[in-house]
């Protein structure tokens, strides 16, 4: 269906691609796995179009139908949610308003050369409208923006009051319901909750037909999904057959057999290199050190890739609070919006969250979880009752929208510096390399970072100051599986 030969890609001076290849079969779920940068994004950007290879070739058949989801959304505004998930296929809902006013004109009298005219092209509309899932369009559109947690009463909901995570769950029901040939997705579960999660995977296994390239953070979704896994890192693409965990464990078994050839070609160079030094001078060996060189000149030496980098950090001692963290007290939230429908978040929450605790908060879509979390973090007031911090509690909230709140023009060694003003140069530069942002890294602007790198830096900035109560929501979002098993580990 699509190949990619021996491509050659190079962003400024970073060569992300030097004779690597890519074949996406018809029916294969493939999942897209390397290190943050290497150029799993790009991938998904050559194939539809969006960048141009230095060199190599691509090939696509041309009536192929390639949906692609990545994490930019753009601009939406003007439609319904429902709307807006059906104008993916713009042209079968054009179809569709012809048809309608194909059927109005119709009920107007007309001459009978004029009516069959209009007859037949009403036909050869109405079987290109089926053909095409006209028909269906629409309840397909609600299925998907159901099965994303968008429900009925909010199919008719203007896109534009929707939040940023919301709108990112209209725009992968607007690529799902194209139902194409090659499905690109980029990180798809970012910002959906379990049931969601569950949902799409479901649909993928059971309804998709076609063939799927993928990145996904979740481990557990990507290994239910994928039979082949391609990796991208050092310039290459490499492909397993088997989903993550046999990629783990084969890239294992190669890099062992790797090293091993590695230390076997470096013994033999080393002898032959000493057998040249040491009878280079005489005479009587020159035939067989001139055959030893070009023997060396020959031989293509093993490089071995270098060790992919994660994150690593260790909590600080954090003071001790009182064995009463958070007192709850008839704790409740209403949010009044613009239509002045009052909705009722949580009420009558009363208890108490000790020290030590290990606290998860679950709940179906739109249960209220963040709105919870926002108002045990004091970001958001109740409406009634009192979240009461004990004594000595130092409180450090995560959220999505932490990373709105980062300043685009400063740096990643700035922002470390404004949370840390205490600090000295060295520590905040080790800081920095612990989440990966080493050497020039460091001096990157956070408008340049993408949303990985942004995640990291909250991180940094949340786990080097010494608290003693963590508030996490959703912190594992843009984190690659590498980070986020640290991650877990560390908690």
């Amino acid at each position: 269906m699509i190949h990619l030969t021996n491509i050659h890609k190079q962003h400024g001076s970073q060569i992300l691609f030097s004779g690597a290849s890519l074949q996406i079969l018809p029916g294969v779920r493939t999942g897209l796995v390397g290190p943050n940068g290497a150029g799993k994004s790009t991938i998904f950007r050559i194939i539809t179009g969006e960048e141009s290879v230095d060199d190599g070739t691509i090939s696509c058949g041309k009536k192929t139908v390639i949906g692609y989801f990545s994490q930019d959304v753009g601009e939406m505004a003007g439609r319904s949610a429902l709307a807006e998930t059906m104008s993916a296929v713009f042209q079968v809902v054009k179809l569709g308003e012809e048809i309608a006013k194909m059927e109005t004109a119709m009920a107007v009298p007309m001459d009978d050369d004029s009516l069959t005219a209009l007859l037949e092209r009403y036909g050869d509309a109405q079987e290109e409208f089926e053909h095409r899932g006209g028909y269906d369009l629409e309840t397909r559109a609600q299925t998907m923006l159901t099965g994303l947690g968008i429900g009925p009463d909010d199919y008719h909901r203007p896109v534009e009051s929707f939040s940023g995570g919301w709108k990112m769950r209209i725009a992968l029901a607007k690529i799902l319901v194209i139902n194409p040939e090659v499905l690109l997705l980029d990180e798809p579960t970012n910002h959906l909750d379990m049931e969601s999660i569950l949902w799409l995977e479901t649909w993928l296994k059971d309804e998709f037909k076609g063939a799927v390239l993928m990145t996904s953070h979740d481990r557990i979704f990507m290994n239910s999904i994928v039979s082949r896994t391609t990796e991208v890192a050092n310039q290459n693409i490499t492909t397993y057959s088997g989903d993550y965990d046999f990629y783990l464990k084969e890239r294992e078994i190669r890099r062992q057999q790797l090293l091993a050839s590695h230390r076997r070609q470096q013994e033999m160079l080393a002898k032959e290199e000493d057998f040249i030094a040491r009878f280079a001078a005489r005479v009587s060996h020159a035939a067989q050190v001139q055959s030893r060189i070009k023997k060396l000149e020959k031989i293509e030496r093993i490089q071995l890739p270098p060790e992919q980098k994660t994150i690593h950090f260790e909590f600080n001692e954090p003071p001790r609070s009182g064995d009463n963290v958070i007192g709850l007290d008839n704790l409740s939230k209403t949010w009044v919006p613009e239509d002045g429908q009052a909705k009722e978040v949580f009420s009558g929450i009363s208890g108490m969250i000790r020290r030590q605790e290990k606290i998860a908060v679950v709940g179906v879509n739109g249960a209220g979880k963040s709105t919870f979390l926002k108002v045990l973090a004091g970001q958001v007031e109740p409406t009634t009752g009192t979240a009461s911090l004990g004594a000595g509690v130092e409180v450090g909230y995560f959220s999505q929208h932490s990373m709105d709140i980062l300043h685009g023009g400063l740096s990643v060694f700035e922002t470390v510096q404004n949370v840390l003003p205490t600090a000295n140069i060295g520590t905040i530069r080790n800081l920095c390399a612990a989440f990966l942002f080493q050497g020039d890294d460091a001096d990157k602007k956070v408008n340049l970072l993408s949303g990985g790198e942004k995640s990291r830096l909250v991180l940094a900035t949340l786990l080097a100051r010494p608290l003693n109560l963590l508030i996490l929501d959703e912190p594992t979002n843009h984190l690659d599986m590498q980070s986020r098993e640290i991650l877990l580990q560390a908690l």
